[in-house]
């Protein structure tokens, strides 16, 4: 930042193939920073990011990104078709392979009830969709992508309980075989975590999972 302050400062953590990394801390705290610095949407300015031995900075940049799928909280969607828009996560995709991804993301039962199916234009940024079928879409386009390293940001956050709790079913299966980077402010919603990753002021404070972290004082452990 200006003025030379650091937005993260001194972070490592090693992630396993597979696991589910949950990064939980103030707003400001560093985590999107750290998940974004994963496929170089920033550059790292010292030290070293490396995914299986080889430094980040030795892929090719479409080679790297291509390594990775995100679903945030402010999904794009094109003004497009339902079917153009999750064909963006795969271009090579069949419509078989789109339908499949639909009936994982829990949106089947939406696009059938819409007058033109997945032909339907769902207007700029997707507004004549609701914030809950948006994400399920995102969703279903993150599975087209199959993408081995998953980035949730806040996938959840700005949706009713009924939509987060289909949502939520839909990430469960979409985590599965994935090495996934988690945030999230409900900490509810990282129990199950591989690893729990605590930030504050762009530091990594603590690191375990929810039984190690709540069985003693810890800075996770009270904002619960």
């Amino acid at each position: 930042y200006p003025g030379g302050k650091k937005a993260l400062d001194r972070v490592s953590f090693q992630v396993r193939e597979g696991e589910t990394i949950a990064l939980v801390g103030p707003s400001g705290s560093g985590k999107t920073s750290v998940v974004n610095l994963l496929p170089r949407l920033y550059e790292i300015s010292e030290g070293d990011i490396r995914i299986d031995g080889s430094s980040i900075r030795d892929f090719e940049l479409g080679d790297l990104r291509a390594l990775f799928g995100f679903v945030t909280q402010d999904t794009f969607l094109f003004h497009d078709t339902i079917y153009k828009n999750i064909l963006y996560g795969n271009p090579q995709a069949s419509l078989s392979d789109v339908e499949k991804a639909c009936a994982l993301a829990c949106c089947s039962e939406f696009i059938e009830k819409l007058p033109k199916g997945l032909d339907t234009v769902v207007g700029d940024r997707g507004v004549m969709l609701s914030g809950g079928e948006r994400q399920r879409v995102a969703i279903a386009r993150a599975f087209l992508r199959n993408a081995p390293i998953l980035v949730l940001d806040e996938a959840t956050s700005n949706l009713d309980s009924r939509s987060e709790a289909i949502v939520q079913k839909a990430l469960q299966e979409l985590v599965v075989g994935r090495t996934t980077f988690m945030i999230a402010h409900r900490l509810s919603t990282v129990r199950s975590a591989s690893q729990i990753l605590f930030f504050e002021n762009g530091k990594l404070l603590e690191s375990g999972n929810h039984e190690e972290l709540t069985s003693r004082p810890s800075h996770y452990r009270d904002a619960l």
